[in-house]
């Protein structure tokens, strides 16, 4: 069923984007409702007049013309070209416009009319998306710089905790607690640094509860060398067998040469992402675990949510990671019952995110 033409006039005229059509000399025919709104000049203030009159130069407007019968792929038409309108205040706006030259039956240029879009908005969102990237990679150095700091503090506490006598290791590790937290709001410790330490000094050998990881073969992913290198060190005071990748890709061959217990990742990497990563794994080794690692809950791309879909089990949401908590689900993960406290009011306190597939 064919719709009576005053349908679409009224369509037209009542559209809040800018529409606005001119005849050959360049006099505006047409003008809606929406560019009234938009540029503030009336029907009877525009109707007739040069439509040089809603551009701010004549060299602006010839633009426009330009890039219409220069057009390569469809003659006389533009899609969402990008020029300046001028409003009745005299404000310039920035606009999209999509338009074509209309052409009699000779060939010649009879008229051309175009839709206009203000994009004002849409280029404060692109600046509102560009902060929250820059505040994102910002956030994510910060937390890199401290997951080492935190983690060289403590080898710093387990060497004090093995060479100190109990009087010194009593104030070298008050000294070392100072450094690893800091209140900043609500009295929550920042990135929740604070970890559970036993008070007091190692002594001359281990419990038997901290050889749970002996052995244990571990590949650690990060872009940042510093995390890997931190980390290594870390686990490597628990008794694993640590091997580093600065790269997905590099993880990947590290994971094709050797044999490995448990891959800890980071989510967002240059060339390939945790996601990416952990498919690759789980098709070549469905039953190696893989830990992906963040420093905060953005996630922008799902890296997590698809990997979870495709069965992830665990997610440790920021960074500096509390090492007891990193141990406990590396535990989990790899399968070895972790020891339970005799005294649960003096217990580890383990906990993290674990995700379900």
């Amino acid at each position: 069923m064919s719709l009576p033409q005053q349908y679409f006039q009224k369509l037209v005229e009542s559209c809040p984007d800018i529409i606005i059509a001119v005849n050959g000399e360049g006099t505006i025919t047409f003008y809606n409702d929406g560019a009234r709104q938009n540029l503030g000049f009336t029907q009877q203030e525009m109707l007739g007049k040069s439509v040089l009159e809603i551009y701010p130069s004549r060299e602006e407007a010839h633009k426009v013309m330009a890039a219409m019968r220069s057009a390569e792929q469809e003659r006389g038409k533009v899609r969402n070209f990008e020029t300046i309108f001028k409003t009745k205040r005299g404000e310039l706006i920035p606009v999209a416009i999509s338009a074509t030259i209309i052409y009699d039956e000779t060939g010649g240029e009879s008229g051309s009319i175009g839709f206009a879009k203000d994009i004002r908005e849409i280029r404060r969102r692109d600046q509102l998306v560009t902060l929250c990237e820059i505040a994102v990679g910002l956030s994510h150095e910060i937390n890199n710089s401290l997951e080492i700091l935190v983690n060289e503090l403590n080898l710093i506490r387990q060497y004090v905790g093995r060479v100190a006598s109990d009087e010194e290791y009593i104030v070298e590790s008050e000294r070392l607690e100072s450094y690893g937290t800091k209140e900043y709001h609500g009295g929550k410790m920042m990135a929740d640094l604070a970890v559970k330490y036993q008070t007091q000094p190692e002594g001359s050998g281990k419990r038997a509860e901290d050889f749970f990881l002996q052995g244990l073969r571990l590949l650690v992913v990060d872009d940042d060398f510093g995390v890997c290198q931190s980390l290594k060190g870390l686990l490597q005071k628990e008794g694993c067998i640590v091997e580093t990748a600065s790269s997905g890709k590099r993880g990947l061959e590290l994971f094709e040469k050797n044999e490995f217990d448990l891959i800890l990742s980071d989510v967002v990497m240059p060339d390939i992402d945790g996601y990416e990563l952990y498919c690759a794994v789980k098709k070549k080794a469905p039953q190696l675990p893989v830990i992906l690692m963040t420093a905060f809950y953005y996630d922008k791309d799902h890296v997590i949510k698809r990997s979870c879909l495709e069965g992830l089990q665990a997610v440790i949401f920021k960074k500096p990671i509390d090492p007891a908590r990193l141990k406990k689900m590396i535990l989990e993960q790899s399968g070895r019952t972790p020891p339970v406290a005799k005294d649960s009011q003096h217990a580890t306190p383990w906990s993290e995110s674990k995700l379900s597939g």
